[in-house]
């Protein structure tokens, strides 16, 4: 399962950006990633070597511009950490870390409206099997 969260994610294009109680990518094809705890986006900047932010949607948050710049960007890398983050690079440059969390879900996948992974609290991460019930992968990735 480690490399499902590639084959939803890797190649598809950023739509939208947007913040308020959460962060919500809307990719194309009807999918996208909802981060509903903190997260570090890195983006590469012409005045510094690399921007790192540190955003907490749960403080309402409007999105920053290196956050709206990836309108248009692919996902070029996509991957779940072993203690249940998720990891995502965008071509032309941006790294996106949601870290796990001890007691709240701090991200959601959604492919065509449904849930298709999300990291649990504790690190545990969830997939949707074919038949839409949910499971899980052993060790949290």
């Amino acid at each position: 399962m480690q490399n499902a969260i590639t084959e939803v994610l890797a190649g598809r294009r950023v739509e939208s950006v947007s913040g308020g109680g959460r962060l919500d990518l809307l990719l194309d094809g009807g999918v996208s990633v909802q981060v509903a705890h903190e997260f570090r986006f890195a983006a590469p900047s012409f005045a510094a070597p690399e921007e790192v932010g540190h955003f907490f949607p749960a403080l309402t948050f409007q999105p920053s511009s290196t956050l709206l710049a990836l309108v248009g960007r692919t996902v070029d890398t996509a991957r779940i950490t072993l203690a249940g983050g998720l990891e995502l690079g965008f071509a032309g440059g941006g790294a996106l870390s949601v870290p796990p969390h001890a007691q709240l879900a701090p991200w959601t996948v959604l492919a065509a409206g449904d849930v298709a992974c999300a990291g649990l609290p504790g690190g545990e991460v969830r997939w949707a099997e074919p038949d839409g019930t949910p499971g899980e992968e052993p060790g949290g990735a």
